[in-house]
C-alpha cells in the first residue's frame, strides 16, 4: 500500500512537471504577441486544462496504460521506474530551456523499465487498429506523424492568413489579438485531454494491478487529481521555454500566435480524440517553425531548431536507460 502511495504521488509530481513544461507551450504564443499578460495567460490555460481531461474521454489513456504487460506484481516497481526517469529528464531540459516531450520521456520510461524486469515480452508493440494507435509501435507513429502535421499546419496557415489579410493596417492587430484568446483556450483544452490523460494510465494500471480496481479504468478522483496537478504545474509557469518558443525559434507576430495556436490544437485534439499520445511540445514548436518557414527560411532560427530536435531525439532512449537503471537499483534495496 504504501508503495502505490509514493508511486500514485510521484505520477501527480509527473503531472506537475508536464504542467509547468509543456504549458509554457499553450502559453508562448499569448505572451510573446502581447495579447495576454502572463497571469492571464497561466490563468486561461489552468482553466482549460482542468476542462480537457474531464470531458474528452479516456482514449488516450488506454493507448498508455496498454504500453507494458509485466507481471502483476512488478507493475508498481516498473511504473515507478519510468516516474523517476521522466521525471529527471523533465526536470532537466526545463532547466535548459528545452521544449522537450514528456510523452517521450514517460514512454520512454515504461519501455525501458519493463524491459529490464522481464525483456522484450514486457513490452506490447502493437502498431495501428483501424485508426487507433496500439502499443509502443502506436504511440511512436502517434509522436513521429503529429509534429509533421503540426509544421504543415503551421506553414499552410501562415500562407492563407498572409493572403486573407495582404490588404489589412495595423489596425487587424487587436481583433486578432482577441481570436489568440480563443485559440490558446482551445490548445490549452487539447493539452489537457491529451496530456493529462497520460498520467490518469498510469495510475489506472497502478490500481488495477493492486487489485483496487477489477479492470484498467479512470475513476473521477483520478482525472481531477490529474488535471488539478497539471493546473498547478501551469500556474508555475515555464518562462524558459516560453522565451524559447515564442522568441528563441521566430519572432511571433499576432497572426502568427493565431495560427501556430489554431493549428495545433487542432492536431492535439483530433489525436486525443482517436487515443493518440502526443506531443504537445513537438507540435507546438513544429507550428512556429512552420509559421516562420512560410514568411522566409532565414527568418527561423535554426540552431535552436536544432538543439531541440537533438533533445527529442535522445529523449526515448536516455529515458529507458534511466528508468531500467532505476529499476535494478530498487530491485536492490531490500
Amino acid at each position: 500500500m504504501i508503495a502505490l502511495v509514493l508511486v500514485t504521488t510521484a505520477a501527480l509530481a509527473f503531472d506537475v512537471t508536464n504542467g509547468f513544461h509543456d504549458s509554457a507551450n499553450v502559453i508562448a504564443a499569448l505572451v510573446a504577441t502581447r495579447a495576454a499578460r502572463p497571469g492571464q495567460a497561466v490563468v486561461l490555460a489552468a482553466v482549460f486544462n482542468v476542462i480537457g481531461p474531464l470531458i474528452a474521454g479516456t482514449a488516450v489513456a488506454n493507448t498508455v496504460a496498454s504500453v507494458v504487460r509485466v507481471p502483476t506484481p512488478d507493475v508498481i516497481s516498473v511504473v515507478g521506474a519510468a516516474l523517476v526517469a521522466a521525471l529527471i529528464w523533465n526536470l532537466a531540459t526545463w532547466w535548459r530551456g528545452l521544449p522537450s516531450s514528456s510523452s517521450h520521456a514517460l514512454v520512454g520510461g515504461l519501455i525501458g523499465a519493463s524491459m529490464a524486469a522481464t525483456g522484450l515480452r514486457a513490452v506490447r508493440w502493437g502498431g495501428i487498429h483501424g485508426i487507433r494507435p496500439v502499443g509502443v509501435i502506436g504511440v511512436l507513429l502517434s509522436l513521429a506523424i503529429s509534429p509533421v502535421l503540426g509544421f504543415g499546419a503551421g506553414v499552410v496557415g501562415s500562407r492563407v492568413a498572409r493572403r486573407a489579410l495582404r490588404r489589412a493596417t495595423r489596425s487587424i492587430d487587436v481583433p486578432i489579438r482577441r481570436g489568440e484568446w480563443f485559440t490558446a483556450s482551445a490548445l490549452a483544452f487539447s493539452h489537457g485531454a491529451n496530456d493529462a490523460q497520460k498520467t490518469m494510465g498510469v495510475i489506472g494500471l497502478l490500481l488495477a494491478a493492486s487489485g483496487h480496481l477489477r479492470s484498467f479504468s479512470v475513476p473521477l478522483w483520478v482525472k481531477l487529481a490529474c488535471a488539478a496537478a497539471l493546473t498547478v504545474g501551469t500556474s508555475l509557469g515555464g518562462w524558459r521555454i516560453v522565451r524559447t518558443l515564442g522568441t528563441g525559434i521566430y519572432r511571433l507576430r499576432p497572426v502568427d500566435g493565431l495560427v501556430s495556436q489554431g493549428g495545433s490544437a487542432t492536431v492535439i485534439l483530433a489525436s486525443a480524440l482517436v487515443g493518440g499520445p502526443v506531443s504537445t511540445t513537438h507540435v507546438v514548436a513544429a507550428s512556429v517553425v512552420g509559421v516562420g518557414a512560410a514568411r522566409g527560411h532565414r527568418r527561423v532560427r535554426w540552431t535552436i531548431v536544432e538543439q531541440m530536435a537533438a533533445a527529442w531525439l535522445v529523449t526515448l532512449p536516455v529515458s529507458a536507460l534511466v528508468a531500467a537503471a532505476s529499476f535494478r537499483v530498487g530491485r536492490l534495496v531490500p
